[in-house]
């Protein structure tokens, strides 16, 4: 039978919780949306305009895994090694200011958090930068290089490979920001939970699910049509969501409200 006094300590206890949060009219809404928009750009564009002045060795970063085999890029359209400094000028400019941009993510969204769910902005910051570039250096030292080589010298050897600017640029980026952004699975995971939208046992239960969907983007990214090589793309990616597990167990509400009760 439930205590009606626990009862009511519970109620005005959410209430006083709920108190925290500050109302804020619509008009006010979209005018801090708009004040971190502002911002947001301003850093791209800082970071924009200091990556241009490194281009030409971003550039010899970006071909070095070309380089390797003893190939080089070449253009087809005159605006073509233009349009590579701006998007390697661009991409690296977002990086840099990535973690300035997600800042003001987290003021905005700020606002609508309990107090202690506010104090994860410094592990929200690290974790997204940190597994974001992750995934982007596994891609580049690993993937990429493994891909070149096969795609090229493997299935190409018979032929005389002419790699473009445009289609070698759209490779790289497909595959460094694809495998970027897969490795930012623990930090969906941890919003999913947070907000009790998906629970650890719910994440646990359908593992089954989650392995062969690794597996199929594991044999999609995979240059290789062994299982070996598809294994090593899969693992990294199995165990970010065995992390999310306990990401998940770490800020479910069911969790803290336990933690909350038993104080």
């Amino acid at each position: 039978m439930v205590d009606p006094a626990d009862a009511i300590g519970k109620a005005r206890e959410a209430v006083s919780q709920r108190a925290e949060l500050p109302g804020m009219s619509l008009m006010e809404h979209l005018e801090e949306l708009r004040k971190r928009i502002v911002h947001s750009a301003l850093y791209l564009v800082a970071g924009f305009a200091l990556s241009w002045f490194f281009h030409d060795r971003i550039v010899e970063v970006l071909q070095a895994p070309l380089l390797r085999i003893g190939k080089s890029l070449v253009f087809t359209h005159p605006m073509d090694a233009l349009n590579l400094d701006l998007q390697v000028s661009l991409l690296a400019g977002a990086i840099i200011a990535s973690p300035f941009i997600l800042y003001q993510v987290w003021l905005f969204i700020a606002p609508g958090l309990y107090q202690r769910e506010r104090r994860f902005v410094v592990p929200f910051m690290a974790a997204t930068v940190g597994l974001f570039l992750s995934g982007a250096s596994f891609g580049y030292f690993y993937v990429l290089p493994g891909a070149i080589k096969i795609l090229i010298v493997g299935f190409g050897h018979n032929f005389t490979p002419m790699v473009t600017i445009e289609d070698y640029s759209s490779f790289f980026l497909s595959v460094i920001l694809g495998l970027g952004i897969s490795f930012e699975m623990p930090v969906l995971i941890f919003f999913l939970a947070m907000f009790g939208i998906v629970s650890p046992r719910f994440l646990w239960k359908n593992i089954r699910y989650a392995i062969l969907a690794v597996f199929l983007v594991a044999a999609i990214i995979t240059p290789s049509p062994d299982p070996w090589t598809m294994c090593i793309y899969a693992i990294p990616m199995l165990a970010l969501y065995l992390i999310g597990i306990g990401v998940a167990w770490w800020v479910h509400p069911s969790r803290r409200n336990a933690k909350e009760t038993a104080k």
